[in-house]
């Protein structure tokens, strides 16, 4: 008999807890494991041995994980070093725990490879569950976390777009996260359903920002539409790649900067003269259970799954991996990839995604990313206006 500990880290998704849920279902089924542990606070409760038994809680609460968001059992940005992967074994050994599952993000994947290289010689093995919202871990088709995520912008951005119709005076900037790369942004574009549906533009920060052609941009599409919306990732760089927000804080392990959105916002005012604003999920998108996609959900619930069955039958060093087989019919298979592959790797959007105009993405990024979102956004009623007598309004 032995033991298992699952450990999430770095920002948390709406399904990192349904991968959770997948993991404790199947480690249940296999008689070999004894305790089911969940680290409480991510690799800072693992250091501090602060550990839930998952087979001392009722049933009723395990099946709450599906769809409950964040994470249940906490997480952590805790710096780790070659002291701590040697405490962590300690820890290991000494609670009898054979096997160790990783979910979370690049981040999360590198700690999972480093503990991996120094617990293979005690037999124990580490496994990664892939989850990210930013949808930038390496190698795999997409990560857990993303569907949601992308289904929550886009249905944000089509109801925004329903109210900035139907007073057509200003221009709304939505400010999507994804620091390095644009997935969130671009899954904006799900939101259309007929030719000038917002969004109008979407700026990812794989494509160089202009000031000068954004403004030219924003002019023509609001003397021709009235009311525009504009989808831009809080990354965005200018053309020497310098984040056109200069930071406000840094601290030894990240810099924060300002709001991409509120500075676009005031850019179109001054240089314009048009009245503007600006949105900024944040938090609230990737929070919201009430979004969570199905296919999401599923996916993380499988991921988790696969991930005790490859630890189980002796893997380590690997993480859970999605192959798309099919789009129509949308289907996939889960694969394991060597960690070396993923340790903080990040995936941008590739140039076959990114329109050439370089503010919209392509058909080829809507077919890969529409069955990720399970249902369909929404279709609203609306009512054709008079052009001729709306200009005079």
């Amino acid at each position: 008999m032995s033991n298992m500990l699952i450990v999430h880290g770095g920002g948390p998704t709406v399904v990192i807890n349904a991968s959770l849920y997948g993991a404790i279902m199947e480690a249940k089924k296999n008689e070999e494991i004894e305790a089911i542990y969940g680290a409480l606070g991510g690799t800072a409760g693992f250091l501090n041995e602060d550990f839930v038994d998952f087979n001392k809680e009722p049933q009723e609460k395990i099946e709450l994980l599906k769809t409950t968001p964040a994470t249940a059992i906490g997480t952590s940005r805790t710096p780790l070093y070659e002291k701590e992967y040697k405490q962590m074994v300690e820890i290991l050994k000494k609670h009898d725990i054979k096997y160790v599952l990783f979910n979370g993000g690049n981040g999360t994947m590198d700690a999972c490879g480093n503990l991996a290289k120094v617990a293979k010689e005690h037999d124990i093995k580490v496994m990664g569950i892939p989850k990210t919202i930013d949808n930038d871990l390496a190698v795999t088709d997409h990560s857990p976390g993303f569907g949601s995520m992308a289904k929550y912008i886009a249905t944000a951005v089509s109801e925004v777009a329903q109210d900035v119709r139907a007073m057509p005076i200003h221009v709304s900037i939505v400010e999507a996260m994804g620091r390095n790369v644009g997935w969130i942004t671009a899954a904006s574009a799900l939101a259309r359903k007929n030719n000038d549906d917002a969004p109008h533009m979407i700026l990812l920060p794989e494509v160089p920002f202009k000031e000068e052609e954004f403004l030219a941009k924003v002019e023509e599409l609001y003397n021709r539409l009235g009311g525009v919306v504009v989808v831009a990732s809080e990354g965005l760089k200018d053309e020497q790649g310098k984040p056109i927000v200069p930071p406000i804080f840094k601290t030894e392990r990240a810099t924060y900067f300002g709001d991409v959105g509120s500075y676009l916002a005031e850019l179109v005012i001054k240089k314009l003269g048009i009245k503007a604003r600006s949105e900024k999920p944040g938090i609230v998108g990737r929070a919201s259970a009430t979004l969570q996609s199905s296919v999401d959900r599923f996916e993380a619930i499988e991921a988790g799954r696969e991930a005790v069955r490859a630890a189980l039958a002796g893997n380590t060093g690997m993480m859970v991996g999605i192959d798309r087989v099919s789009n129509e019919p949308y289907e996939c298979k889960y694969t394991l990839i060597p960690i070396e592959k993923v340790m903080m790797d990040e995936k941008v959007m590739p140039k076959e995604f990114i329109h050439e105009n370089g503010i919209d993405v392509t058909d080829s990024f809507i077919r890969y990313c529409k069955p990720l979102i399970g249902e369909d956004i929404p279709d609203y009623a609306y009512f054709e206006r008079n052009k001729e007598v709306s200009k005079k309004i």
